[in-house]
């Protein structure tokens, strides 16, 4: 059996300079809003990282998780993604073990290499160096969560007899996940065998993924696949657009900074001919159900997650739009899946 549908939210805590509101309105607003979905039944709560922007992009999801957490009820916590390069194994084995024990076993955990040069040169850290940081944290934390002693030696880390407390409540640790981006990290996913978020051209990063997972002898059609498709539910296009399209005009120039200074085109890369789209949908609550609902059946996609808040703008601004979401157009595609899947 497939994996049941999620609907949830995503968040990265930025206050541009000059904003009308500050960081610690964006933390407190962010905790209330998810509270608020958390009601409403909403499924996940997703966080992104990155590191010395001038705009505050959320650097850690282990504290804001916490918080999350002791406001929530039944919500599942995840990353997409956390930057595995920049984090010490054992301590983030540690650190979501205690979110997994604060959480009643609500925790799940998304990885990534990194991509901006930026962020490696602050670290310390040698880009060149991030694949093999990235596996061997998977590795550990794999071992780590099995509550035992253990030991490792890899090219990065080395441990004797170690054993990671506390445990977490889900046996085996929380679920992981992969970013998916190019060949080799659908190749890296599979070797895993964890859940995928695809970013990039559909016929390598989720196609490609399928294809190799099924000749690997896997499952892929049990395996989740997430994405962050943004939604802005209104019945007044012209009024509530334009700042909110000014806001992701924001987002994606600093991806797009980042993308350059990569090496990866810039914001070019984000137009490549057969990319799986993340573009905002706009409309009523018929409209957003109806594109989502195609989406979600052509890619098979399993978690859906939109942007509660934009750059620029304070999360109460969403708010309204969240709760619709929330409350009427995540039944209506549901519904609206499950009978074309049928």
């Amino acid at each position: 059996m497939p994996p049941a549908l999620r609907f949830g939210v995503v968040h990265d805590f930025r206050c541009p300079p000059g904003s009308p509101y500050t960081l610690r309105d964006v933390y407190r607003q962010t905790i209330e809003q998810v509270a608020l979905l958390d009601r409403l039944g909403l499924d996940l709560a997703w966080f992104s990282e990155h590191h010395f922007v001038d705009d505050g992009y959320l650097p850690n999801f282990v504290p804001v998780a916490g918080a999350v957490a002791a406001v929530t009820e039944r919500i599942r916590i995840s990353t997409d993604i956390a930057l595995a390069p920049f984090a010490h194994p054992l301590r983030l084995a540690e650190d979501v073990a205690v979110l997994d024990q604060l959480s009643g076993g609500r925790i799940e955990l998304g990885l990534g290499l990194g991509y901006a040069p930026h962020e490696f040169r602050g670290f310390g850290v040698p880009i060149a160096n991030r694949v093999s940081l990235t596996e061997e944290c998977v590795e550990i934390l794999r071992l780590a969560w099995r509550a035992e002693p253990f030991s490792y030696t890899g090219k990065r880390y080395h441990f004797d007899d170690v054993t990671v407390t506390p445990a977490p409540v889900q046996p085996g640790g929380p679920p992981l996940w992969l970013a998916v981006t190019s060949p080799r990290s659908v190749a890296r996913a599979v070797r895993f065998d964890t859940n995928v978020l695809p970013q990039g051209v559909r016929s390598v990063v989720l196609d490609g993924w399928r294809e190799q997972a099924l000749a690997a002898g896997l499952h892929p059609e049990g395996r989740r696949v997430g994405i962050i498709r943004g939604v802005l539910v209104t019945d007044d296009p012209e009024r509530d657009w334009p700042p909110v399209r000014e806001a992701e005009r924001y987002r994606m120039r600093v991806y797009g900074r980042f993308a350059e200074e990569a090496g990866l085109g810039g914001q070019g890369m984000f137009q490549q001919e057969g990319r799986i789209s993340q573009r905002i949908i706009v409309g009523d609550v018929a409209t957003v159900a109806a594109e989502l609902i195609d989406y979600v059946v052509d890619h098979g996609f399993t978690d859906v997650v939109t942007w509660g808040s934009a750059p620029g703008l304070p999360p109460d601004h969403l708010t309204p739009s969240m709760e619709r979401f929330a409350r009427d157009v995540v039944p209506l595609v549901r519904s609206g899946v499950d009978a074309r899947l049928r």
